[in-house]
């Protein structure tokens, strides 16, 4: 019998409940520094002066980092390099400060309560201008950007305007969300070594091949010189998946004082310099004969991004493919603010696009005194109809059934506060969701050892979803093999290169 998709204990288990499994800021390292970030006070402005006279005379102190003594980078340590292990990143290049909370300076010592101490004593004075932080007002500036991950900033297909003409019934609604920041178990956390030319590192990432390629071109050297080290990841939701300032400022810290140099965020500082979910307005319209049928949908989405670089938040993508609806426009524009820059979070423009679209669609079924479940399998795709293609498979119209089976929903009353249980009154609603199946290039390598047990590796990473335990039930049922002389290591970047 096959062990994939069997019930089967974690193979990481025990590690975890015992204390063993290993994180980023855990691993033990000779001569280990520890290293502080200091970050900015102003949304925006420049660093007037800097005065580290205090910070230097707290004991242990080995390096005060700064714009005025930091490494200057290649390109202005500007990877050039795709989201998401590629970013605009602020590494100490210069006075500019664009928003608050940014990076802007590094303190190391030889313990974390030095490291900290000093911190709090460098005094660094600003120049501040008006930020821009109005999201309703800075919307006139809007812009479209360049293919957000790769894809079509725009879409359009038939005529929204003939479909509009064409329909019964429309709704015209806007639906916003707010701005969203991780904050896992696990803040993010670097270690840096040197050994020479070569840079290992510790870190908490979603994706040790991309972040070792980031880190190299950042720091200007070559890709085989720099080892990305990440056997456990306590949480990362989308946040952990780009190599943020921290990381290679921890490099250029440890390059500095010739140690090892360890930096842990503070949970403060989770707000800013590592992504958030942007802010969002979404204008939905849609229209539908009186029996159901979409003739037109129009979904125009405006997100915030940051002043040094564009995110788009890709809002409309699901739009694009759910329901067969003959005419559709859909948009993407960003709103540049003096905040961090946005970046993926669980699931990036898929959860706040469906969110809009399903709310919108649930506006449509009530004026349409048509039950939703029963609109949604009134426009059921059959096909992709954005790409005109057929889906590899296709299981929501059982998922519906099943759905309203398990629930109950024959027996739903769709008059507001109409159904109860004793005193307190009961809601029924439902929803779709998908999110897109990636794939990319992969390796693994495969020994079989003289004692009988298999060594299979994959650079790839389990961030807390069970890619130890899997990938064990995949050798054990490629090789024969009991899944107990199965050993899977992952989470190295020097391991077979597999992708985030």
């Amino acid at each position: 019998m096959t062990l994939i998709g069997q019930p089967f204990d974690r193979t990481d288990g025990l590690l975890k409940v015992t204390g063993e499994a290993r994180y980023a800021a855990e691993f033990p390292e000779a001569r280990l520094a520890h290293a502080v970030l200091v970050t900015s006070t102003i949304a925006r402005g420049t660093i007037a002066s800097i005065d580290a006279s205090r910070a230097q005379a707290v004991p242990g102190v080995l390096l005060v980092m700064t714009h005025q003594n930091a490494p200057r980078l290649p390109n202005g340590g500007k990877a050039q390099l795709a989201p998401p292990a590629g970013r605009r990143l602020s590494l100490l290049q210069d006075n500019e400060v664009h928003y608050n909370n940014e990076p802007v300076a590094v303190v190391v010592a030889d313990t974390l309560e030095h490291a900290t101490d000093a911190a709090r004593r460098l005094r660094i004075t600003y120049r501040s201008t008006p930020a821009t932080l109005d999201f309703a007002q800075a919307k006139a500036n809007a812009h479209a950007p360049d293919k957000p991950q790769g894809r079509q900033t725009d879409t359009q297909r038939g005529s929204f305007e003939d479909g509009m003409q064409n329909s019964a019934v429309h709704i015209d609604a806007t639906y916003t969300t707010p701005i969203e920041h991780h904050n896992p178990m696990e803040p993010h956390a670097t270690m840096a070594r040197w050994d020479g030319p070569h840079l290992t590192l510790y870190d908490s990432t979603q994706g040790v091949s991309g972040e070792a390629q980031a880190v190299a071109r950042t720091l200007g050297i070559s890709p085989g010189d720099v080892r990305v080290i990440s056997p456990f990841v306590g949480g990362g939701f989308g946040c952990k998946g780009s190599s943020w300032s921290h990381v290679s400022l921890c490099a250029m810290a440890a390059k500095q004082t010739g140690r090892p140099v360890r930096l842990v965020l503070e949970r403060p500082q989770m707000f800013g310099p590592v992504g958030a979910r942007p802010r969002t307005e979404q204008r939905l319209v849609l229209a539908a004969r009186r029996d159901g049928t979409l003739s037109a949908m129009r979904h125009d989405s405006i997100s915030n991004t940051s002043m040094i670089e564009d995110w788009t938040e890709t809002c409309c993508m699901v739009t694009r493919m759910l329901y067969a609806v003959p005419n559709q426009v859909t948009t993407h524009r960003l709103v540049p603010l003096n905040v961090g820059t946005p970046t993926f979070m669980r699931a990036p423009g898929e959860t706040t696009g469906s969110f809009a679209l399903e709310s919108a669609m649930d506006e449509l079924a009530a004026a349409l005194k048509m039950d939703p479940l029963a609109l949604r399998l009134k426009n059921y795709a059959e096909a992709d109809p954005q790409e005109n293609k057929p889906w590899s498979s296709k299981s929501l119209r059982e998922c519906y059934q099943t759905g309203a089976e398990k629930f109950g929903w024959s027996r739903r009353n769709p008059a507001p506060r109409s159904m109860r249980d004793g005193n307190t009154l009961i809601g029924m609603g439902m929803a779709t969701a998908t999110y897109p199946a990636n794939r990319s290039e992969a390796s693994a390598i495969a020994r079989i050892l003289p004692d009988g047990t298999a060594m299979v590796a994959s650079g790839t990473q389990d961030i807390g979803t069970g890619t130890y335990t899997v990938m064990t039930q995949v050798a054990a049922d490629a090789l024969g093999f009991a899944p107990e002389n199965i050993h899977f290591a992952l989470g190295d970047s020097s391991l077979p290169k597999a992708p985030v």
